[in-house]
């Protein structure tokens, strides 16, 4: 494979790290972005692998562990999720509350109608007994995305004198 220099010129190693240039150090052969170079311990750690007659290099031995377990443990967390009985009692039933077709702008019109009122969102939300995250996201244009229920949007509209859905 060829090799990419940073100094002198020809095929044999010069005895100077192919990366940073420093001479009369230790070198050793790695990968660095596929290509094989001959470098000092200070740049091997850009490395991909490295190929001295010392073995393996335990700091990558043990950050490899470390990955290995981080991912065990986020399937087991995966695993737990699924496990999750997911039938919930209470929460809208989305099925009997549809969100009806929202007009172009609503999340913009909702805040300009609130602001008009002179409600902050705690406020409105304490008034209608709904949570705060819910109102949020009608006002920044995804209640589709956060399931948020059409009886919502309704008393939104009541509430504020403004017209949301078509």
């Amino acid at each position: 494979m060829a090799k990419y220099s940073t100094g002198g010129v020809g095929s044999g190693p010069s005895g100077a790290c192919e990366l940073c240039g420093a001479e009369g150090r230790s070198l050793e052969t790695t990968t660095v972005a596929g290509a094989e170079l001959d470098v000092c311990s200070e740049c091997r750690k850009h490395g991909e692998g490295s190929r001295s007659g010392s073995g393996s290099d335990p700091d990558k031995q043990r950050s490899e562990q470390t990955r290995r377990r981080k991912a065990a443990r986020n399937a087991a967390r995966m695993d737990d999720a699924r496990s999750v009985d997911t039938d919930f009692e209470s929460g809208t039933d989305y099925e009997d509350d549809p969100l009806p077709y929202l007009v172009d702008g609503y999340g913009a019109a909702l805040e300009e109608a609130r602001q008009a009122a002179g409600l902050r969102i705690d406020e409105l939300a304490a008034d209608l007994g709904v949570e705060e995250d819910d109102i949020v996201a009608v006002e920044q244009g995804r209640a589709a995305r956060a399931n948020v229920g059409g009886s919502l949007v309704e008393a939104l509209e009541e509430a504020l004198d403004v017209d949301l859905a078509e």
